[in-house]
């Protein structure tokens, strides 16, 4: 198993004299291949890699499963030692936050509407946690899956407007065989939601796919909501086109769009996305 640092100073210790650029996967555990697609791709690009492990409560709203997120740190210390982790910094919550979170980072308007609009203040605690997992690490690089895209966005102008120079590497969604991108919280789903679960990426793609020049983007959205519905999802909190860099909703179809969607099983929150570029010809018939 790695090393784990359990404070800022012991890491920095562990650190001293790294050659070849720190990579640092920021993970709340409960690893799954998804954070491990991360960890691979720092090991290819970087001299050492840091994996933070740290179940962050500021992000968490009233109401959601912080107590109840999964946690084995002896498997997840075993997963990051078996792909290339050099290092791992578990610290405690006093450690991030010795006086507790009196002093936090506001979220850009990149966390407005989708998951911002559905978990206030989620970003703020993101973007808290995130810059001070910064100021610890001091990585050249910091690796981020795009199933979060929302977060991805927010993380890359966190980055660019206080200046921390650290490279923001997003990493292709990890999928199921079936199309369900992989989560930690998909270890909640009983058989019978997992079955339905997939739905969610299929609604996605169907929605990608039918966006093109003569399509209108709100039609969609509500065939893809009716559709998860249908599919047995009891709730859905968002289904819509915006954006990929702005993140702003579209009104009409342009290139360089995303579908996202939220929705609901039971008390599991599924998130997910997918790119809608493929060429105006065959999206219209697809």
């Amino acid at each position: 198993m790695p090393p784990v640092a359990r404070t800022a100073a012991s890491l920095a210790d562990a650190l001293g004299g790294a050659d070849g650029g720190v990579g640092l996967v920021p993970t709340m555990g409960a690893l799954h291949d998804g954070h491990l697609a991360l960890v691979r791709r720092a090991r290819r690009e970087c001299g050492v890699v840091v994996a933070s492990l740290f179940v962050n409560p500021t992000q968490f709203g009233a109401g959601e499963d912080f107590e109840l997120y999964p946690r084995d740190e002896e498997r997840d210390l075993r997963l990051f030692g078996e792909n290339g982790v050099d290092v791992v910094y578990a610290p405690t919550a006093e450690e991030m936050y010795p006086e507790g979170p009196a002093v936090s980072v506001k979220a850009s308007e990149l966390a407005q509407g989708l998951c911002g609009a559905v978990r206030p203040g989620h970003f703020d605690g993101v973007a808290t946690v995130v810059a001070r997992l910064f100021a610890h690490c001091a990585p050249d690089r910091a690796y981020f899956g795009e199933k979060d895209y929302q977060q991805l966005k927010v993380i890359e102008r966190l980055a660019s407007d206080l200046d921390l120079g650290v490279g923001i590497v997003g990493v292709p969604t990890v999928r199921e065989a079936d199309g369900l991108a992989l989560s930690s919280r998909n270890a909640y789903l009983d058989p019978d939601r997992r079955r339905v679960a997939p739905a969610l990426h299929a609604a996605l793609r169907a929605a990608a796919a039918r966006l093109g020049p003569d399509s209108e983007p709100a039609a969609l959205c509500r065939q893809g909501e009716r559709a998860l519905l249908d599919a047995g999802f009891d709730r859905v909190d968002y289904f819509e086109i915006r954006d990929s860099q702005t993140l702003a909703p579209a009104g009409r179809w342009r290139r360089g769009l995303r579908v996202f969607a939220a929705a609901r099983l039971g008390a599991t929150r599924l998130i997910d996305n997918v790119p809608a570029d493929r060429p105006a010809e065959s999206a219209a018939s697809g």
